[in-house]
């Protein structure tokens, strides 16, 4: 649905979704973190499992191996851009559908961002796979999830429902 369609809604609406969002991401980190084993994996469906990993590095444990200074790397970038985010969802009060993607990558960010804050890596729980291939995408987390998720939408609402200028 464009944005046209939907109700303009105040920042503090877009904020306190972020929020609610990140004590849901926060929320799931910390039940795993509690009920699983480093590496322990549990089957739920033929093509995904819980496992506790942890990640270093940034999307598919990119940078994983840099010896610790990406964490900061990664701090900085992901304060970058939570404060850019914010910014846009002021600035762009009249496009809900855009706020709420935004919103969506916002807490992932934020959710992400004190992981790395806290224990110096993400926590990841959610792999899915494919039969007994060595096929399989890494490990994510709910905010991973919720950043997907948002990007998608901006992609899809910039493709199908953004008026030319």
């Amino acid at each position: 649905m464009p944005s046209s369609q939907l109700v303009q809604k105040p920042f503090s609406f877009w904020a306190i979704l972020a929020i609610i969002l990140v004590a849901l991401d926060q929320a799931s980190k910390l039940y795993v973190e509690h009920t699983f084993e480093f590496a322990e994996r549990v089957n739920v469906l033929p093509f995904f499992d819980f496992i506790l990993i942890y990640n270093t590095g940034a999307a598919f444990s990119i940078g994983a191996e840099a010896g610790g200074w990406q964490r900061w790397l990664f701090i900085a970038l992901a304060f970058g851009a939570c404060a850019f985010i914010i910014y846009l969802l002021k600035k762009h009060k009249e496009q809900p559908f855009f706020c709420f993607a935004l919103s969506l990558i916002l807490a992932g960010a934020a959710g992400n961002l004190i992981d790395r804050i806290a224990y110096g890596h993400v926590i990841d729980f959610l792999l899915f796979y494919w039969e007994d291939w060595q096929f399989y995408f890494p490990a994510f987390n709910l905010a991973d999830c919720f950043i997907t998720i948002g990007a998608t939408l901006i992609i899809i609402e910039e493709l199908f429902f953004r008026k030319n200028n």
